[in-house]
């Protein structure tokens, strides 16, 4: 199959796990209503972006969210990127993870976080993930009915390798559970989502939490849907919203024809590859 409906959810997020859920379950409704196939929900939907939230709303795989996630995922008959939530290992590390099911409700794809975002930049934005998030080592790529999928997480996106790599490896869309904040936001997140398109010849699908003004870390915004040519396919403004979008997988193909960039690296003098582990 070469196309499919995708709906962006751009959820509130609130510091009530269960009113999360609850609007995580609406907004999935509603995608389904506008008939969309593939639904995507926000990075940490489940809890304000925060570090320690991350420890307090921590669950193992297979916790209350997956499974809800899960079920939603079959009985709506849908795939379903589950956004990200905070994740517990069996050794007690936590993890930035983002889940993907299928119409089943079976998980097919799982993506830690590889990059954590520290920042600190001067008059703007301050932040440090590692104070209590590990950092995952997998590059996500998936196969679906609809093609092969790949999978990363917000600050992921900055880094050239990690996007080109799964473009190697077969993807044609990738998703971005992401919350960019006030100062990355108006700089980077449509030009970030365009080039990686561009440059990789992919669609990539950027899902944020709307914007609280009243929150620690506030959201830009502005859940975005970029095309393989780097174009602006759809984009929100910054307030909660949910864009159903159609998704030809041809035009992939055909960009990757009539500008073969892929095939046009001279591998003779560089090479760009994956360290297995």
């Amino acid at each position: 199959m070469m196309g499919f409906s995708v709906a962006v959810c751009q959820m509130p997020v609130c510091a009530q796990k269960s009113v999360n859920l609850e609007c995580m379950e609406a907004m999935v409704e509603s995608a389904v209503r506008r008939r969309a196939n593939v639904v995507t929900l926000p990075e940490m939907f489940i809890c304000p972006y925060d570090v320690e939230n991350f420890r307090t709303c921590a669950e193992e795989e297979g916790g209350p969210v997956w499974q809800r996630c899960s079920d939603i995922a079959r009985k709506k008959h849908i795939y379903l990127s589950a956004g990200t939530i905070p994740e517990r290992d069996a050794d007690g590390r936590i993890y930035n993870t983002a889940y993907f099911f299928d119409p089943e409700g079976r998980q097919i794809a799982k993506h830690r976080k590889m990059h954590l975002f520290d920042i600190d930049v001067k008059g703007g934005q301050y932040f440090k993930e590692s104070s209590v998030l590990s950092a995952g080592d997998q590059i996500t790529v998936f196969d679906t009915n609809f093609g092969r999928f790949g999978l990363c997480i917000c600050y992921d996106v900055r880094f050239p390798e990690l996007v080109r790599l799964m473009a190697l490896k077969g993807a044609r869309v990738i998703f971005v559970p992401a919350a960019f904040n006030m100062t990355t936001g108006p700089m980077h997140w449509e030009l970030l989502f365009r080039s990686q398109a561009m440059y990789n010849q992919v669609y990539v699908i950027g899902t944020a939490p709307a914007r609280d003004e009243n929150s620690g870390y506030v959201s830009w915004g502005h859940s975005i849907v970029t095309g393989p040519w780097g174009e602006r396919i759809a984009m929100l403004n910054h307030k909660p919203g949910i864009k159903c979008i159609g998704i030809d997988l041809s035009m992939a193909d055909q960009a990757r024809d009539e500008i073969p960039m892929l095939k046009h690296r001279r591998t003779d003098v560089y090479e760009l590859k994956e360290i297995m582990r």
